[in-house]
């Protein structure tokens, strides 16, 4: 299969209606969101669905996304909209937040993985919303990755996993958030299956009180059913190891220091994520400054790119926790995950 690129920002007429052509036709195509780029396929189509998880390798008991271009397709894909749907829909779309609730009759099974509910979201960026609009349905889509590879946030990561397997991307330039959206489920109590630009402390301003699953910041049991992307399977890991440092910075920037001259010694390459609170612990060694602690944003946005271009001759990645308030839940949730749990501390 050869893959066609167009550029979405010189392009951008032709490369959506083309791309909507395709999506109608069967066939899967790679766009631009504020978040990452999606693989994107007809979301009413469970045979076009399936060549997602062909194309990424990706198992079939992890759900999709469906995205749409206005608030009201909702109502085609759920059995109705609960009143705090619609609070959260009118606070937060078009944008990084999807969600969670009983689906309808329209879903084939393979788009949910065969649960009852369906995941749904409006993205916020403009190649996206052309794209589906001139798709004319939802467009399920997951990260357009190899599946447990570092989720994409460039044009060139998609061709880096996706070349010769899908029909089209669309190079819409970097994305803004840097990781995927927030996943909320509103079957029950609210509940946060996956963190992201849309905080915990965001819909609490809301809709009240919202918990977070605990799978969040730890493993899911192999056994366990996986309601949301990202919950289950290995996730966003480069072809190295990571490790994750706990602990204040003095700490983290500790342990890392002391890890790195073992593997060092016994001849391992490493490089160090550090922020810019703690680049002076690293004087000497070989790091990258990634973000600011205090902005956990700014890790978000440049976690995905460092864990694919940083990985390049590199045995080991050391990286620092953070604390999990704000964007620092959504961080975690994603070097933890790309770690596969792996941790130190002093």
């Amino acid at each position: 299969m050869r893959t066609q690129i167009f550029n979405a920002r010189t392009q951008k007429e032709n490369g959506t209606n083309l791309g909507g052509r395709i999506i109608r036709s069967g066939g899967l195509v790679a766009f631009p969101t504020e978040t990452v780029y999606g693989l994107g396929a007809n979301g009413l189509d469970g045979e076009a669905a399936k060549k997602i998880f062909e194309a990424k390798g990706r198992p079939m008991d992890n759900p999709l996304i469906l995205h749409i271009a206005k608030k009201s397709d909702v109502k085609q894909l759920w059995l109705h909209i609960p009143e705090n749907a619609r609070l959260l829909m009118d606070a937060f779309w078009p944008g990084p937040l999807t969600l969670i609730y009983l689906k309808s009759e329209l879903i084939p099974a393979e788009v949910c993985a065969g649960l009852d509910t369906v995941a749904v979201r409006m993205p916020e960026h403009k190649t996206a919303l052309a794209l589906i609009r001139a798709a004319g349905v939802p467009i399920a889509a997951p990260s357009a990755n190899l599946s447990g590879k570092p989720s994409p946030t460039t044009a060139e990561h998609v061709l880096e996993d996706m070349d010769g397997r899908i029909d089209m991307v669309l190079d819409g330039g970097s994305c803004r958030v840097g990781v995927e959206s927030t996943v909320l489920s509103l079957v029950g109590k609210p509940r946060i299956l996956r963190p992201g630009g849309i905080t915990k402390e965001m819909l609490e301003q809301v809709i009240g009180s919202v918990e977070v699953s605990p799978s969040v910041l730890a493993p899911l049991a192999e056994n366990a059913i996986a309601e949301s992307p990202g919950m289950k399977h290995k996730h966003y890991a480069p072809d190295c190891t990571v490790i994750v440092a706990e602990g204040s910075p003095r700490q983290a920037a500790g342990s890392i220091l002391r890890e790195y001259g073992l593997a060092e010694a016994s001849g391992k390459r490493c490089i160090i994520f550090a922020t810019e609170q703690t680049k002076g612990y690293y004087r000497g060694k070989n790091y990258v400054i990634i973000g600011d602690r205090e902005q956990p944003a700014t890790l978000c946005a440049n976690l995905f790119d460092a864990l694919r271009e940083r990985s390049h001759g590199v045995d080991i990645i050391f990286a620092e926790g953070i604390p999990t308030n704000d964007q620092g839940l959504a961080y975690m949730n994603r070097l933890l995950r790309a770690s596969g749990f792996t941790l130190i501390d002093e």
